[in-house]
């Protein structure tokens, strides 16, 4: 059991006292990271003239260097994160500037691999062990095996002479200074929101609604944390035989609670609700992909579908290219051949 902290009204949990990007890190280092990452990045890509993959390289570690100064130089000294994080992070961002540069699409996608495993841990730190699963299972396991296929069926493969041979779109970088920026200035946008919070995106009365009515349909959620959640003189909100009738969300939203007859005997407004009764983010995106938008999955699915299709048509068409050419081939030997039909 636990007692109800101190808590002010607010419309949605985490949008009070939103912080700012400087709570985070100094916005002249962040974006002077992002610049020297998209320098680095753009000197390693493969490109038609000489591409200096070690010096891009060693650009980007320095902005990732650059960054994680500013990181601890902002965040006090008892609220730093420790060796793990940098270790993820560092092997995220090198596996992740391999993914890009690699030339050969399978050892891409072995590096997406390492990727994910170390997204996954960094995950882990943040205990959102749910989130680091479900990327492990989707990206590593369903999407990549996909990726994996698709790139051995449409894939040309090399004749016995020309084994290091590479398509041009594999060899070398088709607009890498264009993917560079546009990358870049999303990579610093998305942190500037994210550091600054979802009330400066949205306005406040469109996430209040959204919030009332998700937490309306969340009743046993709202019992379970009112059983194990105390009052100041040691009583359960929910006492035994008593239920949620309804959930009213919003600012000035209230708990209906039903006696043992079933109908409804008190109320609790929002200025004493606990802070656990709140949609949390995993719950947010239930509601979002399921509830609001089924149709994102089953189209996601048809485009993998249809890659898969379109990767064993090509693979067919070749195939049928070569049978052709080696019953050509065959019979030219065969009429070449001595004591050969004339």
């Amino acid at each position: 059991m636990r007692s109800v902290p101190a808590r002010p009204v607010r419309l949605i949990d985490g949008l009070v006292g939103a912080t700012t990007l400087n709570h985070l890190v100094s916005p002249i280092i962040l974006y002077a990271a992002c610049g020297l990452g998209a320098l680095g990045v753009a000197l390693a890509l493969p490109k038609r003239t000489f591409s200096p993959f070690i010096v891009g390289g060693i650009i980007a570690a320095i902005a990732f260097g650059l960054l994680m100064i500013g990181l601890g130089v902002a965040t006090p000294a008892d609220q730093r994160p420790n060796i793990l994080f940098y270790v993820f992070a560092g092997i995220a961002l090198l596996a992740s500037l391999r993914v890009i540069t690699h030339p050969r699409p399978i050892y891409a996608a072995l590096y997406f691999v390492l990727t994910i495993l170390a997204s996954s841990g960094l995950y882990l730190l943040l205990t959102a062990e749910f989130m680091a699963f479900a990327l492990i299972i989707v990206y590593a396991g369903a999407i990549l095996i996909t990726y994996l296929f698709v790139i051995m069926l449409a894939t040309e493969t090399p004749s016995a002479d020309e084994m290091d041979t590479l398509n041009d779109y594999d060899r070398f970088a088709r607009e890498p200074i264009a993917a560079t920026i546009a990358g870049f200035v999303l990579l610093g946008a998305l942190t500037t929101v994210l550091s600054t919070g979802a009330a400066k995106a949205l306005p406040e009365t469109r996430l209040a609604t959204v919030n009332g009515q998700q937490i309306s349909l969340l009743t046993r959620k709202v019992e379970t944390v009112l059983r194990d959640t105390r009052d100041a003189t040691g009583k359960p909100l929910l006492a035994a035989g008593e239920t949620v009738a309804s959930v009213e969300g919003g600012e000035n939203g209230i708990i209906k609670i039903a006696g043992e007859a079933g109908s409804v005997t008190r109320t609790i407004p929002r200025a004493e609700w606990p802070a656990d009764v709140t949609v949390e983010n995993i719950e947010g995106v239930a509601f979002t992909l399921i509830g609001a938008h089924p149709g994102a999955i089953e189209i996601a699915g048809i485009i993998l579908l249809m890659a898969m299709l379109g990767a064993v048509v090509l693979a067919r068409k070749k195939v049928d290219i070569d049978e052709a050419a080696t019953h050509e081939a065959m019979n030219v030997l065969g009429e070449k051949a001595p004591g050969a039909a004339q």
